[in-house]
């Protein structure tokens, strides 16, 4: 091997070194021609080093992305579905105290993995997932830290809602009724190791707000109501497969009415005993920033959900020029519809005029249906790239529907097995207005969550947590973003559904002044929500469970806007350059091309693709 690299050396032109070594020399060096060897085989040697040294960092890189993949799958067994593999279909994540202390520890060791490897020696691509997967951990462990796993659950989450899994299990053979009954023999166990993490939580002075824990009882109770059959719990069990025998049938019918009656409801009435007498007295007023430390919390968070270095008075200021100017636009359409009144009139006759309305919630689902059929067509003019996977429309089970919010997405299984779910709430039809269906379906499902996720997980050639994940700030960003393309795709053809437009654009910038006021700048929860009524026109009923839903989830409702605008912004300067020659299919292409990343890695990887499009080689 030694010899034949010689021999190259020795093959090299010697003027053309000799010129490397010094170019401005006035006449050739002469250099013996043993020392220019040398001096070739140093070079060499040199660059045969960087290669090995790159190609083991890259392999190390991998080796680390691969195992922290598998640890969360062993973490999270839930997960496992989603790849095909029932393996852990029969348990829950662990989420006692010691179970989260221990990922801590786990997560700073693949920090420290990490960190040892030396972001010079990678590919981009590599130099992005580490950084990626670095952030994530670091945020993980000051989420730990900040004791925010304490705050274990609120009214749309936690361990009241697990029944609505059978939506999205496989229920078809044996196994699968077998796996869901032994997830209902450790539910208990699971109640239990919530209770421990919210007593910690009181210890610690990490509570959740008092006014989202007063839904919780509530929901509880529902589960309690009437005898084990009526349990949502038991919903799996009421109609089985044919190839499942009568015999069977009937065993697995008493041992899950057992299960509930014996062990699943005396735990949540032990639950909700905890959460009424030691919880809800101990329990904090609505703003994150009443606990000890809140306010630089908060500001943590809204960095974590925007992937900025925004400040919560920047965001807030933010907010209300945002708001003053999609309001100037409001005007101009109550103008259009020689409305006489002001913006609050306007609106008070949008949420109370019942031509807006559905008699029923049959009518409002097909109302839904109807609109998501009109949108495909549309995509083909702004994307060069859709998704394979396919989504439906869905009622929210009726269990969760009171509490939740209009509508969300559930992404497919990153296997085929599941298409993606856009959910829509029916509860209360007379407060789903029409005029805003439109954007609403164009947010979750496409050319929003649904086209943006299933996209992600087509990827080839990144890793699982860049396919399937993503940071909130361009997922959420990019299904706001996605609503101004509905007037791309023949929507909004009516004032009234352009006004829908921009009640949802207003909805998203009143987050930013509502989440930084309760959290941050102290306010009432009324005064947010007079301030929401005062410049949206969602319903009422709407509003209060939006606002319930910034109590509960500080900073996340954040994202969206700063993301939009981020996306609005990377739009117009590239329209701006390239001018008649922009095509808006590439731009969204590569603008999805790489996976949910964060805004900043975003800003960087499309200015590269200006840079490229510029260029006279193109």
């Amino acid at each position: 091997m030694m010899a034949k690299v010689w021999q190259a050396l020795l093959s090299l032109p010697e003027m053309t070194q000799r010129q490397r070594i010094s170019p401005i020399a006035p006449a050739p060096i002469q250099t013996p021609s043993r020392d220019l060897a040398f001096l070739r085989l140093f070079v060499l040697m040199g660059a045969l080093t960087h290669a090995w040294v790159s190609n083991a960092s890259e392999a190390a890189l991998n080796a680390v992305i691969d195992q922290h993949w598998q640890w969360r799958l062993e973490q999270h067994p839930e997960m496992r579905l989603e790849y095909g593999d029932r393996s852990g279909n029969s348990r829950w994540t662990d989420r006692s105290p010691e179970a989260f202390q221990q990922r801590y520890k786990d997560e700073g060791n693949f920090v420290h993995e990490l960190e040892q490897i030396e972001p010079a020696t990678l590919s981009a691509e590599s130099r992005t997932n580490r950084a990626m997967l670095l952030r994530q951990l670091r945020e993980n462990r000051a989420e730990y830290e900040d004791g925010l796993h304490l705050i274990a659950l609120d009214m749309r989450s936690g361990p009241q809602h697990r029944h609505s899994m059978i939506g999205t299990l496989p229920m078809d053979s044996l196994q699968d009724l077998e796996d869901w009954h032994i997830r209902l023999q450790d539910l208990p166990k699971q109640l239990a190791q919530y209770q421990a993490l919210l007593r910690q939580g009181i210890d610690r002075n990490r509570s959740q707000a008092q006014i989202v824990m007063q839904r919780v009882p509530a929901q509880i109770r529902a589960l309690l109501d009437g005898n084990a059959e009526d349990s949502p719990f038991f919903n799996a069990f009421r109609s089985l497969p044919a190839n499942i025998s009568a015999e069977d049938q009937t065993r697995l019918r008493a041992a899950a009415r057992a299960t509930i009656e014996h062990d699943i409801n005396p735990a949540f009435e032990s639950l909700l005993a905890f959460l009424e007498a030691e919880y809800l007295p101990a329990a904090r007023p609505p703003g994150i920033g009443s606990l000890p430390g809140g306010k630089q919390i908060y500001a943590r968070l809204a960095q974590h959900f925007t992937t900025t270095d925004l400040t919560p008075d920047e965001i807030h200021e933010i907010g209300l020029a945002e708001v003053a100017r999609i309001r100037g636009e409001m005007e101009d359409i109550i103008a259009e519809v020689e409305f006489d009144g002001d913006i609050g009139a306007f609106n008070t006759f949008l949420r109370t005029d019942p031509r807006f309305y559905y008699d029923s919630p049959e009518a409002l689902l097909e109302g839904y249906q109807a609109v998501s059929k009109r949108l495909d067509p549309g995509l083909v003019k702004l994307f060069g790239k859709l998704p394979r996977a396919p989504y439906g429309v869905r009622p929210i089970p009726k269990e969760e529907a009171p509490d939740t919010t209009t509508a969300y997405y559930m992404r497919p299984a990153a296997d085929g097995s599941r298409p993606g779910w856009y959910y829509v709430n029916l509860y209360q039809p007379e407060v789903r207005p029409k005029f805003e269906m439109e954007v609403l379906s164009v947010h979750e499902s496409v050319p929003g969550h649904h086209l943006q996720i299933a996209l992600a997980q087509e990827l080839t050639g990144l890793p699982e947590f860049r396919r399937n994940g993503g940071f909130t700030a361009f997922i959420e960003g990019w299904g706001l973003y996605s609503e101004r393309l509905g007037y791309d795709m023949g929507l909004y053809t009516d004032p009234y559904s352009r006004y829908g437009q921009l009640v949802y654009d207003m909805w998203r910038a009143v987050r930013l002044v509502v989440d930084t006021g309760i959290h941050y700048f102290g306010w009432e929860r009324q005064k947010a929500i007079d301030y929401f009524l005062a410049n949206a026109a969602k319903t009422e009923a709407d509003i209060v469970n939006e606002i319930d839903r910034y109590i509960g989830w500080p900073g996340q409702a954040l994202a969206y806007k700063i993301g939009q605008m981020k996306m609005l912004e990377l739009r117009r300067e590239a329209e701006v350059a390239l001018g008649d020659a922009f095509d808006i299919r590439a731009f969204h292409d590569h603008l999805l091309g790489a996976g949910a990343i964060p805004l900043d890695v975003l800003e960087s990887r499309m200015d590269e693709w200006l840079a490229a499009r510029l260029s006279p080689v193109n």
